[in-house]
């Protein structure tokens, strides 16, 4: 196992250093932040002046040698917007994207299992066919449409839940979270609703999916001939052995949650990386948009990683493989 994470870690890092030369060229041949920062009646000179302090004289190759030495020390430049470091706006903002997108994969699993293994155990029965029907609407409604019939019924109609912000805020370690007050929950539960409907849909139809396919199998049959218990049929031989295709799905959608959360986080304004990154690209903060990606990707490569630890712990026959390896 230890052999497998160095082999990864390798990996990933060969992988970053590619990202980052395609993100930095990407994102610094479109568009000049000069035209859109400086002031349109400014002369000559102070453009100039202007253009030297944020390093774009020099040419992009050079640009991009000095930003990867930087980045080696951790640092991903200068905020062109803010003038403070572009990492330190993200990690500033990154609790308020990761708590929204554990409370919807939160809410997508907890609901999404149990109600896909209803769906799967009994698919003939009414509430079978309405959960997959239910599924069906949540994959064919548009987020920004749901987010905004989520305002209009439960903060503007019957005013039970506010429409945008994220609320109060209290220290846990160190880490600002909005759960841990009702006012927060209270500003969390319509984003977290609109950001998990998808997901709940895809977790409903992978667990049927898996149930079905589950309950055809020989040991199923074999168990339930022992005479085990309609729980402890479902529970373990059922449950478990779908879990794997299932965790490998919710760890690849935790991390696409983070990254497009942007449409969530621009209706509902809640302060995280995906209205930062909007922000930015609006008045082209190139340092910040860069580090957002190469933020974005890191967490992708550590959530693989997670799940592939989590995939191996499941199926003994990876462990197996990779020790044959």
């Amino acid at each position: 196992m230890l052999a497998f994470i160095i082999r990864r870690l390798l990996q990933s890092a060969l992988v970053l250093y590619f990202m980052s030369l395609l993100v930095f060229v990407g994102v610094y041949a479109i568009g000049n932040p000069v035209d859109i920062l400086i002031n349109p009646q400014a002369d000559q000179a102070d453009i100039a002046r202007a253009v030297a302090a944020l390093g774009l004289d020099q040419p992009l190759w050079q640009q991009y040698l000095i930003f990867l030495k930087q980045a080696l020390r951790g640092d991903l430049g200068k905020s062109f917007a803010y003038n403070i470091p572009a990492i330190q706006l993200i990690l500033e903002r990154m609790p308020a994207t990761l708590e929204l997108a554990l409370a919807a994969t939160g809410m997508a699993v907890l609901l999404g299992i149990p109600l896909g293994l209803w769906a799967g155990l009994a698919p003939g029965s009414w509430p079978g066919k309405l959960i997959m029907t239910g599924s069906i609407l949540g994959f064919s409604l548009p987020t920004f449409w749901v987010g905004l019939m989520l305002i209009m019924v439960f903060a503007v109609e019957l005013g039970w839940l506010p429409s945008n912000g994220r609320g109060p805020t209290t220290d846990l370690l160190g880490v600002p979270v909005s759960f841990l007050s009702w006012e927060g929950i209270r500003h969390l539960m319509l984003p977290a609703i609109n950001l998990a409907l998808f997901k709940l849909s895809l977790i409903i139809r992978l667990t049927r999916a898996g149930a079905c396919e589950a309950l055809l199998q020989d040991y199923v049959k074999f168990a339930r001939a022992k005479g085990l218990t309609e729980a402890r049929v479902v529970g373990v031989h059922v449950l478990k052995n779908i879990m794997i295709p299932i965790v490998t799905v919710i760890g690849l959608e935790f991390g696409s949650v983070i990254a497009f959360a942007i449409v969530t986080e621009s209706i509902f304004a809640w302060p995280g990386m995906g209205k930062l990154i909007i922000d930015s690209i609006n008045v082209l903060d190139r340092p910040v948009i860069v580090a957002y990606l190469l933020v974005i990707v890191s967490l992708f490569i550590l959530i693989n990683l997670a799940v592939d630890i989590v995939y191996s712990l499941l199926d003994p026959r990876v462990r197996v493989s990779e020790a044959k390896a």
